[in-house]
């Protein structure tokens, strides 16, 4: 791929650039959104191309692209390579068929018929098929080209029909025959990345916990590998010493098995470092956001100091009952107030029924309203007073940044990890002990009810934190860790071990880069 034009000060390295995650499902959240946001950065502010690339079977990722295209969620130099899509058109070089331990046993419609799960289609033809079990386990998927022909069949329940155990994956030629076999899935993933990846130079980006433990054995001397850890690594809120998450520990307990580890916030990385040890690859780079020109002279400081709102999907997690209770107190306490407290809820999830009965049963319903789904809904920060977020956990809530460049005050509970690195309490926003409903109350009504020059110190504080993390910082953040994760690879390569310092680091990467230099004037010397 060519070079694209980057902005100097976040120009990344020159090579392939991989932005690795299981899937992009339908009505993606945070992870799926910094990801896409991060990969259009990386190609309007750090001018290289990047793709991303998905595993899952997912069947209209060609329609997908096209529309991510379209509305700017993707910029032109970024596209998606998914690994069915790849390999219906290109074949896999050599390998070998077990036949005899991986025998090619297919679904059949009508002696399968009760066991078929959903087919996914594309134009109207089928690419994939399903046989689940009773518990909606998935135990085999038959995948197609768009001919029709059999493109590889992968069986989950090889030592036991109808029950999870054994893995048989048998890939198929054109002609639909079998050409290649493996008894794990993540043997094929090797063998497509390398393919897809050759012997270029490449930077891994991995988002998805789900396929962070299979690139731990993912080893290249030309691909460098990092893991962006997008959430907590721990249960709960116990830290610095808590429980860690079983989804979490293959990667947390063998952290040097990738380039880099890249954390959202310096707490994470403090509170990873007491547990774990220090390691010299774990590095900060916060999501970015493109926040425009964050002029203060367009400040909309003409808004009413009651009304909030939160942009948050009606789950669990997101607590956002909690929300509703604060608001729907303060609003009691401050009857008869000028700027008696609001709040409308923007997103849409499996509670929206209880919380509906929840707003209902309110001494003044009409003082919170769910709002539903809205495209639109990150305009509202521009014009209302606070924003309240009261997750359980989060790893960098990018909403907090936005609501900050709007000059709309975050109200955000003191939860592992981000609210804390972002808020100052009581200058750019107010931090809140994780589950305190009285103190989110106390919140909401101080900033109803606080004079106007105090609050808009506030908004202004709150913008300029904002500035902080615009693409071109985060996107030369990135380049900076590229280079030290390169750095990491070949001392590791040339036997250095142990705990490397950043200065180190960076002297080995002064010298390299000295000596490339040297080289390609030599080179060029040569060449005339």
């Amino acid at each position: 791929m060519p070079r694209l034009p980057g902005r100097a000060s976040a120009a990344l390295p020159p090579g392939r650039h991989l932005a690795l995650t299981w899937g992009i499902p339908e009505g993606y959240g945070g992870m799926t959104n910094a990801m896409l946001h991060r990969t259009r950065a990386f190609v309007e502010v750090g001018g290289v191309e990047v793709d991303i690339v998905t595993l899952d079977a997912r069947a209209d990722y060609p329609e997908l692209e096209q529309r991510f295209l379209a509305d700017g969620r993707m910029a032109a130099g970024s596209r998606i390579l998914n690994l069915w899509d790849w390999l219906r058109e290109h074949p896999l070089p050599g390998g070998s068929l077990h036949p005899q331990r991986h025998p090619l046993l297919l679904i059949d419609e009508e002696r399968d018929a009760s066991e078929l799960g959903e087919p996914r289609m594309r134009d109207g033809r089928v690419l994939s098929r399903s046989r689940v079990g009773a518990e909606g386990e998935t135990l085999q998927i038959d995948h197609y080209r768009e001919d029709g022909t059999l493109l590889a069949s992968d069986r989950r329940d090889v030592w036991k029909r109808g029950e999870l155990g054994g893995r048989s994956v048998v890939l198929c030629d054109e002609r639909g025959e079998p050409v290649r076999s493996w008894g794990r899935i993540w043997h094929l993933y090797t063998a497509w990345l390398d393919a897809l990846i050759a012997r270029r130079r490449t930077w891994m980006i991995v988002d998805s916990k789900a396929v962070a433990n299979f690139i731990l054995t993912y080893r290249r001397p030309n691909v460098v590998t990092l893991h962006l850890v997008h959430a907590s690594h721990l249960v709960g809120q116990k830290r610095p010493m808590g429980t860690l998450r079983e989804s979490r520990r293959p990667v947390f307990e063998n952290l040097d098995g990738y380039d880099a580890v890249v954390l959202l916030t310096e707490r994470q990385r403090h509170d990873v470092e007491i547990m774990l040890g220090r390691h010299d690859n774990l590095e900060v780079i916060p999501n970015a956001r493109d926040l425009g020109d964050l002029d203060p002279a367009s400040l909309d400081l003409e808004r009413d100091p009651g009304h909030g709102v939160m942009l948050a999907a009606l789950t669990k997690r997101k607590r956002v009952d909690h929300a509703i209770r604060a608001v729907s107190a303060a609003a009691e306490d401050l009857a008869g107030g000028a700027h008696r407290p609001d709040l409308d809820v923007f997103g849409d999830g499996e509670l929206r029924g209880r919380f509906e009965r929840m707003i209902a049963k309110l001494p003044d319903p009409d003082r919170v309203r769910l709002r539903g789904h809205d495209a639109t809904a990150p305009r509202q920060l521009h014009h209302a007073s606070y924003l309240i977020l009261s997750s359980t956990s989060e790893g960098f809530p990018l909403v907090l940044v936005e609501s900050m460049a709007g000059g709309c005050l975050p109200i955000a509970y003191d939860v592992p990890y981000g609210p804390a690195d972002i808020i100052r309490d009581g200058r750019n926003g107010f931090l809140v002990p994780p589950g305190d409903i009285a103190g989110l109350t106390a919140a909401v009504e101080r900033i109803a009810t606080m004079p106007k020059p105090e609050l808009d110190r506030m908004r202004l504080a709150a913008q300029r934190t904002a500035q902080r993390y615009t693409d071109e910082r985060v996107t030369a953040d990135w380049a900076r860790a590229f280079g030290r994760a390169l750095a990491r690879k070949q001392l590791k390569r040339a036997g250095v071990t142990g705990y490397v310092t950043t200065a180190r680091l960076a002297r080995f990467v002064i010298v390299r880069g000295i000596r490339t230099r040297i080289e390609r004037a030599r080179r060029r010397r040569a060449a005339v």
